[in-house]
């Protein structure tokens, strides 16, 4: 089966193209889609890319969530859709409530952009099962409002229900709680993180790695998850 993975532009996106491509690489279809739309296209998985939309005017992501195309988001996602939310993508999951808790300013108020060491604590979301738990990879980071928090009550809630789906390792770069880097919910098929998957899918154009410059493709294992996990749901 053809897998027919959906990218959301808002105004101000920057990496929707980018998304677009790594959905390409990972052998499934493209859909761009639009904000303004209520037509999902038919798509088995939704990406929220990054970028700033409407200027992370207000709060980064807060007047996104509330475009025409989120109440399908929604509803796909109740329904079980794997839904992938990418740095200004995941500020718009948690501002819908689609994840728990909010993102804020990095604590060193500067924006930051580097290659990133993650460690994969859940690998059994839609987006993670071609990782091993525990699994360090290497993805770029590129930020200004990546700072994860929440009550206590609900950071007891994540850490003991294994919500947390990634971590930051060897720096915390924006202050977030507990390191948290990435999120999944119960169900498993919504996840967001702040580092970029996107830009690790070919060799040549991800993070350096001992064996090249350029050539870390850690990123690629997103995408591929969400292409397995369509085709096992449709079996």
């Amino acid at each position: 089966m053809t897998v027919r993975i959906g990218v959301i532009t808002f105004p101000g996106s920057l990496d929707d193209v980018d998304a677009q491509r790594a959905v390409r690489v990972a052998g499934a279809e493209a859909v761009p889609l639009w904000h303004g739309s209520h037509d999902l296209g038919g798509v088995d998985a939704l990406i929220l890319p990054g970028g700033f939309s409407y200027g992370d005017y207000l709060r980064a992501g807060a007047i996104a969530a509330l475009a025409p195309i989120m109440s399908e988001v929604k509803d796909a996602a109740a329904k079980g859709m794997p839904v992938l939310g990418i740095c200004n993508g995941f500020q718009m999951l948690v501002e819908a409530h689609l994840l728990p808790g909010g993102l804020i300013r990095n604590a060193h108020q500067q924006f930051i952009r580097r290659d990133q060491r993650l460690r994969v604590e859940n690998a059994s979301t839609a987006w993670t099962s071609e990782f091993e738990q525990g699994q360090e990879i290497v993805i770029p980071l590129k930020n200004a409002d990546g700072g994860y928090i929440c009550s206590a009550e609900t950071l007891e809630q994540i850490e003991g229900d294994g919500l947390v789906a990634f971590r930051y390792v060897g720096v915390n770069p924006n202050g977030s709680i507990d390191d948290i880097a990435g999120l999944t919910n119960e169900r498993g098929n919504v996840v967001g993180l702040m580092p970029h998957p996107e830009h690790a899918v070919e060799e040549g154009f991800g993070p350096n790695t001992p064996a090249a410059m350029r050539s870390g493709v850690d990123g690629l294992g997103f995408f591929t998850s969400a292409v397995s996990a369509v085709v096992a749901a449709a079996a």
